[in-house]
């Protein structure tokens, strides 16, 4: 029976779930959108994962990341909630360990990881500007019907260099609209929209960060062809693309729950894959038992709260996640935040 470690990444996006085995290497893999659905998103990859992997496994350990982390953790029972930055960090690591810099750039949000002497060091994350995000560049390619994973290739054929403002949606969207109007092709406008969003990126990420090599870009948008070419140009260096990158944060949570029962010798706390087959129901209320109101959210099954998550002071999580270890993980997490 082979042992495994399972990542979950679930983001607003997309939804990643990946197996490792003791020596990291990926047994599986799985990458999805999530819909605006992550609970279901996690049942339907966790489904398709039970039924690819036809050799028995048993599941050592299990963690969960990205912005339903805390949510999903519950749910499935997860030894580890750990944020995006420990996760993409850690699985960088592991496929470049002398990593200095990682830029990561997601379906709603983008951020870049420094390192050094395999510590991170410095950070910075947008979630408020769309700018230079899948969604983004999605919504571009609907507009100029050109399928998104033929955008990177086409923007490599662009025979002038045409600049795009891309310090926001609307005005780059404006600018792209009126290059077009000019005359300019498709190919030149889609690498013109590829310099601009790494330079906001740079701009706006970087600003104030001595940005050193190794390089390393992962995310769903590392796909993009024109954008690694843009960060190349850009910071006047080669720029690794993983093998793994769109599920990378996954990676990283699971080679990080595959330490923490390696040290601790502790079970691993997963429900099993019995909970794919549960009825959750997920709800929200305003606690008004002191001035911060906090909005906690739950979840139930047959009418019993499971999961609860949000409040401030964790008289809600602590009470419907009664083992010490979740409670552990919660107050983990909530220092980190």
């Amino acid at each position: 029976m082979k042992e495994v470690y399972i990542g979950i990444d679930i983001g607003s996006v997309s939804t990643n779930i990946i197996i490792i085995d003791k020596n990291f290497n990926v047994v599986f893999d799985y990458y999805a959108r999530s819909n605006g659905q992550p609970l279901n998103s996690v049942k339907v990859g966790l489904t398709e994962l039970k039924s690819k992997v036809n050799e028995d496994i048993k599941v050592r350990g299990i963690g969960t990341t990205g912005s339903g982390r805390q949510l999903i953790g519950a749910m499935i029972g997860a030894d580890v909630v750990k944020n995006e930055i420990t996760a993409h960090a850690a699985a960088t690591l592991h496929y470049v360990p002398d990593v200095r810099t990682i830029f990561e750039i997601g379906g709603q949000d983008s951020k870049i990881i420094i390192l050094k002497d395999q510590v991170v060091v410095d950070f910075s994350m947008n979630t408020v500007c769309a700018a230079g995000t899948g969604s983004f560049l999605d919504h571009q390619s609907e507009r100029l019907k050109v399928p998104i994973e033929e955008f990177g290739d086409l923007a490599l054929t662009a025979q002038k260099n045409v600049r795009i403002a891309g310090r926001c949606t609307v005005f780059a969207e404006s600018d792209m609209v009126a290059k077009q109007q000019f005359g300019f092709s498709k190919a030149e406008i889609i690498n013109g929209l590829c310099e601009a969003l790494v330079r906001n990126y740079i701009n706006n990420l970087g600003r104030g960060k001595v940005l050193v090599p190794p390089f390393v870009f992962q995310g769903g948008v590392a796909a993009n062809k024109g954008i690694r070419a843009a960060f190349e140009k850009e910071v006047g260096h080669k720029v690794i693309v993983p093998k793994y990158f769109n599920v990378m944060g996954a990676i990283g949570v699971a080679i990080l729950a595959k330490e923490h029962v390696e040290q601790t010798g502790e079970p691993t706390e997963f429900k099993g894959f019995d909970v794919i087959e549960l009825d959750y129901v997920p709800s929200s209320f305003e606690c008004n038992d002191c001035s911060n109101f906090c909005e906690v959210i739950k979840v139930e099954i047959d009418g019993k709260i499971i999961a609860a998550l949000g409040d401030k002071c964790g008289k809600w999580t602590n009470s419907c996640n009664p083992s010490k270890r979740t409670q552990r993980k919660v107050s983990a997490v909530k220092s980190t935040e």
